[in-house]
């Protein structure tokens, strides 16, 4: 259903509100260059220090502009049940292709309560769902055999966003829940292992600096042209690197502001604008990728 590089967009902010200009113009650009999909209010989105109104308001924005080009993966995910279900009623209403949700994070739920929550919204909206699996910040991880339980029993749960830097997982996601189940790389820095094994495309942070390159990467993979791909991944991987030198955004919306200056770079609390080596390492790899 997806593939390709889908970039997990940055929401730009002036003065405390959303830049609905800048974001639209940032969503036509990163057609332009080649991304397959576009993922608005995931973690790099700062869906976090949303409301729930700018949450909702963002994904119809992203919708309306990428009018059909490219389909929209809404980021849909809370450590609510029901507020996550809200989410995806507003992001189907507003023409969204699927929602991105990710594991309920905080509350500590053990295995069945993970099956549950994602059972929950399955069962009382059609919208496709895209697991997205990231215990470095959930501490909770979607395991195989519930991923396999769910896909079994819902025909809308169609793929996860993997980040769990465990590469291992895309062979036994595979086995477990099937050749057609869409699994999509969460890490830049582990893509080029992970599509050799299975994965048919990326939710990048890189993409949103780099979309023509990531596109690019993608397709070397998708075409087994392994030697181009490897070739990218190198001129890339110190900006993968970069990226999270401090807390993510701070990093993205810093190089973002160098590649693209009509980009506000401002971050909401408690994301700081990155430390000074941050910065440098950034600089050096925006170099080294040829994007400055």
């Amino acid at each position: 259903m997806f593939s390709g590089s889908i970039p997990a967009l940055v929401t730009p902010f002036r003065d405390g509100a959303i830049d609905e200009v800048a974001f639209r113009a940032f969503v036509d650009w990163q057609i332009a260059q080649g991304s397959a999909a576009l993922v608005p209010c995931g973690t790099t989105g700062e869906s976090a220090t949303m409301t729930v109104e700018e949450h909702n308001r963002v994904v119809a924005i992203c919708v309306d502009q990428a009018a059909g080009r490219v389909p929209v993966i809404a980021g849909c995910g809370s450590n609510d049940t029901k507020i996550a279900l809200d989410h995806m009623y507003a992001a189907q209403g507003a023409g969204a292709a699927a929602a991105l949700v990710v594991a309920p994070y905080y509350n500590k739920p053990n295995q069945d309560g993970v099956y549950r929550h994602f059972a929950y919204l399955a069962e009382r909206c059609d919208l496709p769902i895209i697991l997205y699996n990231v215990p470095s910040r959930t501490i909770t991880d979607i395991g195989v055999p519930v991923m396999f339980r769910l896909a079994e029993e819902f025909q809308s749960i169609v793929g996860v966003k993997d980040a769990t830097g465990n590469l291992g997982r895309v062979t036994a996601q595979r086995l477990a829940c099937g050749t057609d189940f869409c699994q999509l790389s969460g890490n830049d820095e582990t893509a080029l292992g992970f599509m050799a094994m299975g994965g048919v495309g990326c939710i990048s942070v890189t993409a949103n600096i780099a979309p023509r390159q990531c596109a690019d990467f993608q397709a070397a993979c998708a075409a087994g042209d392994w030697k181009a791909a490897l070739a990218l991944q190198d001129r890339l991987y110190p900006l993968h690197d970069a990226l999270f030198s401090d807390s993510s955004p701070g990093p993205v919306k810093y190089a973002l502001s160098r590649v693209r200056p009509d980009m506000p770079a401002d971050v909401r609390l408690p994301i700081t604008w990155p430390s000074e080596s941050s910065r440098a390492a950034v600089d050096r790899a925006l170099e080294i990728a040829g994007l400055v």
